[in-house]
């Protein structure tokens, strides 16, 4: 006997402590022993919003080990758990750090049940009065029922809900029965696919329901929109373009639609803009109803979204990580592929532009910061997964990836992915499998590649000099590819330069230097432009194609395929109409990065050429970076005396824009930035005569969501009126979440003082913080660029929060709470607060401490460049 205890504990799996969240040895544990998972979950939802949710749930499964205690993970309290059985008996359990531990003697070998009663946590289910939905994605969802929270515990599901009667339900499967009961109504669900735990989810509420047939696929849509025109105008191009989708994916693939069914629903003020749950996507509103006349960018906005959360289906959801340090595999895919997937939708499009307008300037943001992280990064335990995300795995990964496929070729590439979802299909892998597939179909060393790119944080900086060494050739042109670290690490890519004879320019003012960033005039066009391909795989790199005198203008990474900070040539702003578009937004790029890291062109000036060129600028997708860029520049980086002296040419340069548009979109997107930037007397009448209806405008279409935000920033610039001018927006806005949401966000318009200060302490309370997109709107109002004297008191005591928020909110909310705080701020007192901060907190969350630097760098880099001397008012 006791040999036989000797050998059981010889091959046991070690039992791992028991701490919060879910750690990696925890997961490992589990995912050596457990198989064959299946969770039967039933909740009775009441009607009231506040009121407890019962819930039963029995969990079965095959145990391989019975020598440890199990850990079953929960962060209710044992207040909140009633019976526990475990094979039909009662079990001895107890509640520790987050997890139900049921003793080993309650555990057999091979299939075991556990049923629990428990009363469900809401911090997951985002509770309305008459909806709610759940969104456990990373690992939240033990806050709302017990159970094995990993992703590599993947478990079929079947759900039963009761829910207040007329209330309508979705979930990742089918509906097996409905059965009326008074004043309830129970949803039985049949046992969904095999799925990891973050992907399961349902909906109820007062919702209405759309259904329509594509390619023999019928799909069902869930709404609250009350207008019906809106809904009309979007109904149909919403189920094509997840048609178009399923149907690029399948042959891209060569996988059928791994499940059963797709479903979604558009929840109004959603978290993020998709959530990628099996046969139940859930959607922001506001991203696939579009208001009338919707941009180039809004209507790819919704394409890209689409084609993501579709994609996500086969990455993420068929092949899922095995843990969330590579979250990022599941996001690069499908933005990557939903880059691909719109394009036949829109084959007006330079699509090639629009990849590199959508990622480049995000990706920048991030990795040109202090704070700047890896795309694959650490993961000790699962509650610290939600850090991982951001623009580095939505939009540098995507960057990183259209160079692996450039690198293996599109075809090996494709072969690679097909087999790699062939061979981990209903299953996990990691990326050290796909890169063992890919590194079969090529001669470069592809560990040695992905460990720069993909390990490592942070940009290569690409310099052009000429060279001084025999080996490099004396005189030669060389490409230097610097790591600002000192590492000496290189980023090898492909990318092009172009080069065009840099003859004089007609049209310009023969007063101004020949180095003035002036964009007014037009230029030469007609040039011959060359374009040299660049394989830059080293440290240096000789380009003997280019000319070594000088003599001619360069825009580095005219194709938009590079990726790092390139040399910008002012000469290209003064020859605009000789650059092609994505040349143009390469330049864009080029120019904005140089200016941010203390270089040329200086703010003035370089605000100054922007909006010349965005007076003429017709691609909507070039003119949405211009626009960006402009607005930055004008809120953050000129002094407020400077920002006032350029208000009136700026406001009535995009006010004359805008009345000169023939199309309803361009004029609308011009409408736009010109209701952002507007604080003089006559634009603001103008603002206030459009919201009241005194003023119409002609191709101008405004729906109740632009009336709400023409609202918010009449209040601000208008303190005097504020009051009057919320109640009457109040009044007139009929949508009854959007009513809700003015309701909650108006204090922090109040033109009171005391009243904003009341608003932002009662965040403290994390009830308040629940609806987090209208927190994060109220926090973008009371740190709005015309409030940050006031408002620069609640940077210390954001901060001080913060480590409360990232175990409480959502994957995006700490960051955004960061952002919509810190971005505005550029005073020396708010670098000394944030600063002071980290330096007080030497064991402070390096997760946590890089995201304050990311959200900081807007106001460092303000700063800087403001003291420099960035102050020059704008001359054009």
């Amino acid at each position: 006997m006791a040999l036989a205890v000797v050998a059981l504990t010889a091959c046991s799996v070690p039992e791992p402590e028991i701490v919060p969240g879910v750690s990696r040895e925890l997961a490992r544990q589990r995912a050596a022993t457990i198989t064959g998972l299946h969770y039967a979950l039933d909740l009775d939802i009441p009607e009231q919003a506040d009121a407890d949710i019962d819930g039963r749930v029995v969990i079965a499964f095959d145990l391989s080990d019975t020598a440890t205690q199990l850990q079953i993970d929960f962060t209710g309290g044992a207040d909140r758990i009633g019976r526990v059985a475990s094979n039909g008996e009662p079990a001895a359990w107890r509640v520790e750090r987050e997890h139900i531990v049921i003793p080993a003697t309650a555990l057999a070998r091979e299939r075991n049940e556990i049923e629990i009663e428990f009363a469900a946590g809401s911090s997951a289910l985002n509770r309305n009065p008459d909806y709610l939905y759940s969104l456990f994605v990373p690992d939240r969802a033990r806050t709302a029922f017990p159970l094995f929270d990993q992703p590599d515990l993947k478990a079929t599901f079947e759900l039963t809900l009761t829910v207040p009667s007329g209330w309508r339900a979705l979930s990742n499967a089918s509906i097996e029965s409905v059965s009326p009961n008074g004043s309830s109504t129970t949803h039985r669900f049949q046992r969904s696919a095999l799925i990891s735990p973050y992907v399961f989810a349902f909906v109820a509420g007062e919702f209405e329901s759309v259904t329509r047939e594509r390619n023999g696929r019928s799909m069902t849509m869930l709404h609250r929109e009350t207008d019906a025109t809106t809904v009309e105008r979007n109904v149909e191009a919403i189920f094509e373009l997840h048609a178009a989708a399923i149907d690029w994916l399948e042959g891209y693939t060569g996988i059928d639609y791994p499940f059963e069914k797709l479903d979604f629903a558009l929840i109004p003020s959603f978290q993020y803009g998709g959530m990628e749950h099996v046969g139940a996507i859930l959607y922001r509103a506001r991203n696939l109803l579009l208001d009338e006349a919707p941009s180039d960018m809004e209507l790819l906005g919704r394409a890209n979204l689409i084609a993501h959360e579709t994609a996500h289906m086969w990455f993420g959801n068929l092949v899922t990580m095995e843990w969330f340090d590579d979250v990022w595999l599941k996001e690069v895919f499908a933005n990557f592929l939903a880059g691909k997937i719109v394009n036949p939708s829109f084959p007006a499009i330079n699509h090639e532009l629009n990849f590199l307008v959508r990622h480049a300037p995000a990706a920048h943001s991030v990795d040109r910061t202090a704070g700047a992280n890896a795309i694959r990064q650490p993961l000790p335990n699962l509650n610290e997964a939600g850090q991982l995300y951001g623009p580095i795995i939505y939009d540098k990964a995507p960057i990183m990836m259209r160079q692996l496929e450039s690198l293996v070729g599109e075809a090996r590439f494709q072969a690679g992915l097909r087999e790699y979802l062939e061979r981990y299909a209903f299953a996990n892998a990691t990326w050290s499998d796909l890169i063992e597939i890919l590194d079969a179909a090529t001669d470069d060393d592809l560990d040695a590649w992905s460990e720069v790119w993909v390990n490592t944080p942070g940009r290569p900086a690409l310099l052009l000099r000429q060279s001084e060494t025999v080996s490099e050739g004396d005189g030669r042109n060389v490409l230097v590819q610097d790591d600002p670290t000192g590492a000496g690490r290189v980023w090898p890519q492909r990318f092009e330069i172009a080069a065009m004879a840099d003859t004089s320019v007609s049209g310009t003012d023969p007063d101004l230097p020949a180095n003035d960033l002036n964009a007014s005039g037009a230029a030469t066009a007609g040039a011959a432009m060359r374009r040299t391909s660049v394989v830059s795989a080293s440290r240096a790199t000789p380009l003997d194609e280019l000319s070594s005198d000088g003599s001619e203008r360069l825009v580095f990474n005219s194709d938009g395929r590079g990726y790092g900070l390139f040399p910008a040539d002012s000469g290209n702003l003064l020859a605009w109409d000789t650059l092609g578009e994505v040349e143009r937004a390469a330049e864009l790029i080029n120019h904005y990065e140089n200016m941010l890291a203390g270089g040329e062109p200086r703010p003035g000036d370089y605000f100054a050429a922007l909006l010349g060129i965005a007076e003429r600028e017709r691609n909507q997708l070039l003119l949405g970076l211009e626009l960006y860029q402009l607005t930055t520049i004008y809120w953050k980086l000129l002094p407020a005396d400077a920002r006032q002296d350029a208000a009136a040419e700026l406001e009535s340069t995009l006010w004359q824009s805008m009345l000169d548009q023939t199309d309803e979109s361009s004029r609308k997107v011009r409408f736009d930035a010109f209701a952002d930037i507007a604080i003089t007397p006559q634009a603001l009448r103008n603002l206030r005569d459009i919201w009241s209806g005194n003023m119409s405008i002609e191709g101008l279409p405004l729906s109740e969501n632009d009336l709400i935000a023409l609202a918010q920033s009449l209040a601000i610039r208008l303190p005097a009126d504020a009051e009057t001018i919320l109640a009457a927006q109040l009044e007139r806005t009929e949508n009854q979440d959007n009513r809700r949401k003015l309701e909650f966000i108006a204090p922090s318009l109040s033109a009171d003082e005391s009243v904003r200060d009341a608003f932002f302490a009662s965040l403290a309370d994390g009830g308040q913080r629940e609806v987090e997109p209208w927190v994060l709107e109220a926090l973008e109002n009371l740190h709005h660029p015309l409030r940050i004297a006031q408002s620069e008191k609640y940077v210390l005591a954001s901060l001080e929060l913060l480590e409360e928020i990232q175990a409480t909110g959502d994957i995006f909310f700490p960051s955004r709470w960061l952002d919509a705080t810190l971005a505005n701020h550029r005073s020396s007192s708010a670098v000394s607060t944030v600063s002071d901060f980290l330096a007080a907190r030497p064991d402070y969350s390096a997760q946590l401490r890089a995201k304050i630097l990311q959200a900081a760098d807007p106001l460092f880099r303000a700063n800087t460049l403001i003291a420099a001397g960035g102050d020059a008012a704008p001359r054009r």
